[in-house]
């Protein structure tokens, strides 16, 4: 007999049922609100990484693939994500296939992918690929944390020799190859679209160098931005909506840099100034989070791609492929969700 046959299917499946469609975007919003609003930032990580025992960036068991965009977010707020320094989560049918059990009356965590609707106008040739429309639908699927799972292999932290970017030279390394222009002197810290230059305090003014290394990738984050890089707007007055929204996403992305090369003071302090503006935006519009979230993970993909260990290992074709049968994408690409 299959073993789990005999065994309490886990909670929440995410299996057919009659009720009303839910609102993922509103669901995922909701939460980052009452994150935001009881002063937890879901993007900042409540735990000490010294003690956590290897990358935090939460990752796909069965495959080794990372999670990217929003599920960054959505399972990291998770408590299981910082309960121990495991960063592994699989699918119920992903532990079956690898001969783990997922835990009796264990319940899951929802994670997000999108899938690709191609509609093509009435009365057009086949081939006209104009007359196609392609709109990015957001999907679920219920994903448990390695700690849930029966059976697993314990956890091994890759070693510098296997994760060579988590080395301290690593935000040097990354600026250096980048080529941006930092400028030290002053009592501020911020990008400058008009020279096109990053202005630092001095290294003596933080209290760590790690202090310095995640403030100076925050600034890299609004510098990948210019027209000749990724191309956001960043013209946007100081206290402004606009530059609200622009440091959601330098703030994120700043985090999910510092988090992969291992940089443990990754505190940006003016986050408090912006609150406001974020949950005004995300009040107003539930797939805002989505988009910050997808724009923070470009930015953190373009910064990390100057450390040529990284890269390298990002140009390795995976072990396996990303996508599971119960829709796990991990390591998937993560399209721009359109406007409401």
């Amino acid at each position: 007999m299959n073993r789990t046959d005999s065994r309490t299917r886990p909670q929440n499946r995410g299996g057919k049922t009659n009720s009303a469609p839910r609102d993922l975007y509103q669901e995922v919003t909701d939460k980052i609100i009452a994150a935001l609003e009881a002063g937890t930032p879901p993007w900042r990580r409540p735990w000490d990484p010294d003690k956590a025992g290897g990358p935090a960036m939460p990752r796909n068991a069965a495959t080794g693939q990372r999670y990217r965009g929003i599920n960054v977010l959505t399972l990291g707020m998770s408590p299981l994500a910082f309960a121990s320094g495991d960063p592994r989560w699989a699918t119920y049918k992903q532990a079956e296939a690898q001969g783990w059990q997922v835990a009796k009356g264990a319940r899951g965590t929802t994670g997000f992918f999108f899938k690709r609707l191609e509609v093509r106008e009435d009365g057009t040739p086949e081939g006209d690929e104009e007359a196609v429309r392609r709109i990015p639908l957001l999907r679920s699927f219920t994903l448990f944390h390695a700690g849930q799972i029966e059976g697993i292999p314990p956890f091994v932290p890759p070693t510098l020799a296997e994760a060579p970017w988590r080395a301290p030279e690593a935000t040097e390394i990354i600026i250096a190859n980048s080529g941006a222009v930092v400028r030290f002197g002053g009592d501020r810290a911020f990008y400058s679209p008009a020279t096109d230059h990053i202005q630092m305090p001095p290294h003596a003014a933080f209290a760590t160098p790690e202090g310095f290394c995640g403030v100076l990738l925050h600034e890299a984050s609004h510098w990948s931005g210019a027209p000749s890089r990724l191309n956001r707007d960043l013209r946007n007055g100081f206290g402004s909506h606009d530059y609200a929204r622009e440091e959601l996403r330098a703030e994120i992305a700043q985090v999910m840099i510092c988090t992969e090369i291992g940089v443990a003071d990754c505190d940006f302090a003016n986050n408090a100034a912006y609150l406001a503006s974020w949950l005004e935006k995300l009040r107003s519009d539930r797939k805002e989070i989505f988009r910050a979230a997808a724009d923070a993970q470009r930015i953190a993909d373009y910064l990390l791609a100057f450390h040529p260990d990284y890269a390298t290992r990002q140009a390795e074709p995976p072990d396996s492929l990303p996508l599971a049968e119960d829709g796990d994408a991990a390591g998937a690409q993560e399209p721009m969700p359109v406007a409401a």
